[in-house]
């Protein structure tokens, strides 16, 4: 029989991690939710219902889905609590080591039938998987930001992924009623192996003079149709995590057009990360965001 998931372990309550267990409890699976700050875990369940609360606002699920799913999701204050999930999926910072660090920790108290997966957006589905006792179930399984909304999940084999464990987390991904890309385990993937460099591009523009925040955003919009700037969507989206892309792009490909803007390395170093720390390419402190340059 293939292999069925039942009950699913995330690592992580920050934005993608309870995008990513709001999703789940809402297809009807059991969620356990974990994160390096215990205090991190309440709060992130208390945003989750929230934001299915907008849902039901919009008609998207009814009051009964709501409660139900909220029901299905429970803390996790350790991994140990995570040992009898069919699925955990790591959602914690885009740091490799860090990452490495909780798949060794989780592996000394799960199932040996758990599947493993990371929410990784750029790193090695291989090497990750080299860090367990399992490369054969570990699969990369990369939602889109914010995970309620966007349809799109990237599902990616390392070199070692087993039929049974790509064939299970298709079949999670569809319950999800998400829509699933297969890509190769090369950096980055498919998604931000397009956008990083377009949103490094953008900076560079600015970082040279060619625009202004407020210029280069209104062009991309109104000029290339996007729904936001790509200074906006930097913002949106952590300018750390961009970086932290990009340094992965370049390193891996060792093509220099990869190499990230000084601009955005500058940002990083002042602490200026966007819309999560009120400062970024715009400034979020007052009513409406005000461009920073």
């Amino acid at each position: 029989m293939p292999f069925e998931i039942k009950k699913v372990g995330v690592i992580g309550a920050g934005q993608m991690g309870s995008g990513i267990a709001h999703v789940c409890a809402l297809a009807g699976y059991d969620v356990l939710l974990n994160d390096a700050d215990p205090s991190r875990i309440g709060t992130a369940i208390e945003g989750i219902g929230a934001n299915m609360a907008k849902q039901v606002a919009k008609g998207g699920v009814t009051e009964d889905d709501r409660q139900a799913a909220l029901q299905r999701l429970k803390p996790a204050a350790t991994m140990a609590e995570m040992k009898d999930c069919s699925l955990v999926i790591e959602s914690a910072v885009e740091r490799e080591e860090i990452k490495r660090q909780i798949f060794v920790s989780l592996c000394d108290v799960i199932s040996p039938e758990t599947l493993l997966a990371s929410n990784t957006s750029s790193i090695s589905i291989t090497r990750l998987a080299a860090a367990t006792d399992r490369p054969e179930r570990f699969i990369g399984i990369h939602f889109m930001n914010p995970v309620p909304r966007m349809e799109l999940v990237e599902l990616v084999r390392g070199i070692a992924t087993d039929d049974e464990t790509f064939e299970a987390s298709k079949t999670f991904v569809s319950r999800l009623h998400k829509t699933y890309a297969v890509a190769e385990d090369f950096p980055a993937f498919i998604v931000n192996r397009i956008l990083l460099p377009m949103i490094n591009e953008a900076i560079y523009t600015l970082y040279e003079g060619v625009g202004s925040v407020e210029a280069i955003d209104r062009a991309m919009k109104l000029g290339a149709n996007h729904p936001m700037g790509p200074l906006q969507l930097a913002d949106f989206i952590g300018l750390d995590t961009c970086l932290a892309i990009m340094q992965v792009l370049h390193e891996g490909l060792a093509d220099s057009k990869y190499r990230p803007c000084p601009l955005l390395v500058k940002y990083v170093e002042a602490g200026w990360l966007g819309r999560k720390s009120k400062r970024g390419f715009y400034d979020y402190r007052g009513e409406k965001p005000v461009p920073t340059r």
